[in-house]
Formats: structure tokens, C-alpha cells, sequence
């Protein structure tokens, strides 16, 4: 018995197989977002971010790899904290690291929905 399958019929059906693992992928849950507001400058909290992503990787999570990071610095302007941390709760953050009181602070304060803010205790 000759199984007869037209042209047409084939490339739908070799279409559908092409496109099923983009489909797929493209339902994985997104990566979780952790932002960092900070009174300071990157050169200043170095040592606390570092120890922070290694915290981070000791839990199984590595920055760039299953978890993604977006820093916000208010370079010793303290007055910017709050648009700071306004654009992290935006950018829809799973959750917000502050480094410092200040930063804890503003964090913590206002509608931020799903947000949560951690303060850091050094």
C-alpha cells in the first residue's frame, strides 16, 4: 500500500514540526529580574556586590545565567532614590536589593504591586 502525500500537505506538516520548538521556547518563564538601588556609585559598592552575587550563586543562582540584575546608582545624590527605585518597580523587577538605609527606604516606600524590597544588612 503507497501512502500518497502531496506537495502542499508536506511542507505544512514539515513547517508545523519546524516551528513547534520555537513555540515551546518561547513559553519558558522569563528569567527572574533582581534590581539593585543604591545610594552610592558602582566603584563604592563593589565589595557589597560582589558579596552579594556570590551570596546569590552559593543559592544556585548566577547572575547572566538564571538570574538577571539591573543596577540603579544614585552616585551619592540621595534626592534620586526615588525615581531610581520608581524605574526599577517600572522595568517590573521581581525583586529590589538595597544597599544602605536610604535605599531600603525608598524601596520600601510607595504602590510597588508584586515588588519586594530586601534591604542589605551590612
Amino acid at each position: 500500500m503507497a501512502i500518497h502525500i502531496r506537495r502542499r500537505e508536506l511542507l505544512v506538516t514539515l513547517g508545523g514540526a519546524a516551528a513547534w520548538p520555537l513555540a515551546a521556547r518561547a513559553q519558558q518563564p522569563a528569567m527572574p529580574v533582581i534590581g539593585w538601588l543604591s545610594p552610592g556609585s558602582q566603584d563604592t559598592d563593589q565589595f557589597r556586590l560582589t558579596a552579594f552575587e556570590q551570596g546569590l550563586a552559593e543559592g544556585a543562582h548566577v547572575v547572566g545565567r538564571n538570574v538577571a540584575m539591573e543596577y540603579r546608582w544614585a552616585e551619592d545624590q540621595h534626592y534620586r532614590l526615588p525615581a531610581l527605585a520608581a524605574d526599577l518597580v517600572q522595568r517590573r523587577v521581581n525583586v529590589i536589593a538595597a544597599a544602605g538605609v536610604a535605599a531600603a527606604r525608598e524601596g520600601q516606600s510607595g504602590e510597588f504591586d508584586d515588588t519586594h524590597c530586601v534591604p542589605d544588612r551590612h
